[in-house]
């Protein structure tokens, strides 16, 4: 792997305080806890190395027993990218990697190709940030707020410049709609800048973290993706994600 400044550091955060699902990172699937599937497809992806910030040892435990790497970070922190930060300068302390991935600690059967789409837009030295959409194919799903829509301008095929993102049926008239993955790959600078921010006036109206990003004048952009990886956030998450990877066995 190229250790230059543009090569990719891939950062998993990962906390055991799920109030819906209690030590999620180690609920076993297929043999493994989730975070080992996580780390798994992430070095699939093959972009970089793979680091997993958590915050309890149990967590750090589990991913060097997989021959993994992992790193404690402080538990009181208000979010992942905070938790991606500090392991950021903890493991990185003299910048070697340019570009930082954040892949969720809860997605289980991401793809690695999906990882690999969301650091390619950065390839692009106008980008900030980089991020997934699907575009949405359940017409309940254009009007649940739960879906997170990404308005965008199109830039190449299968690329989008983000305008905005938004719980709301957006934007009107005819087209498709795109529902946003939550997976991102920031320029170092910009994720030490983002950190630093305080939120901003649209993410605390909608709660998308994202908007303070837009709202501090940085470009994203959005790879279209064909899937949603699944994201496990209850028990019924979880028994899905065990069909998905006990087949794959």
């Amino acid at each position: 792997m190229n250790e230059g400044k543009g090569a990719a550091l891939v950062v998993i955060p990962a906390r055991m305080g799920s109030t819906r699902l209690p030590d999620k990172p180690l609920a076993d699937i297929a043999g493994e806890p989730m975070i080992v599937h996580v780390w798994r497809r992430a070095v699939e992806a093959a972009i970089g190395d793979v680091v997993v910030a958590c915050d309890v040892p149990a967590i750090a435990d589990a991913v060097h027993a997989a021959g993994g790497r992992a790193v404690l970070t402080r538990p009181d922190h208000p979010s992942g990218s905070d938790r991606v930060m500090e392991a950021v300068r903890a493991v990185d302390p003299d910048g070697r990697h340019g570009v930082i991935v954040n892949v969720q600690g809860d997605l289980p059967t991401i793809a690695p190709a999906a990882i690999r789409a969301c650091f390619a837009p950065l390839a692009d030295p106008a980008v900030d940030v980089a991020t997934l959409a699907v575009e949405i194919a359940v017409e309940a799903e254009k009007t649940d707020p739960n879906v997170v829509k990404v308005v965008g301008s199109p830039t190449a095929d299968g690329r989008l410049r983000a305008l905005y993102f938004t719980r709301a049926t957006a934007p009107h008239g005819p087209g498709p709609l795109f529902h946003h993955i939550g997976l991102y790959a920031y320029r170092r600078p910009v994720l030490e800048r983002f950190v630093t921010l305080p939120p901003s006036t649209l993410e605390l109206r909608e709660k998308l973290e994202q908007l303070r990003l837009l709202e501090a004048g940085l470009r994203i952009d959005v790879a279209l993706v064909d899937d949603v990886p699944l994201g496990v956030d209850t028990a019924h998450d979880l028994e899905r994600a065990r069909e998905i990877l006990g087949a794959r066995k």
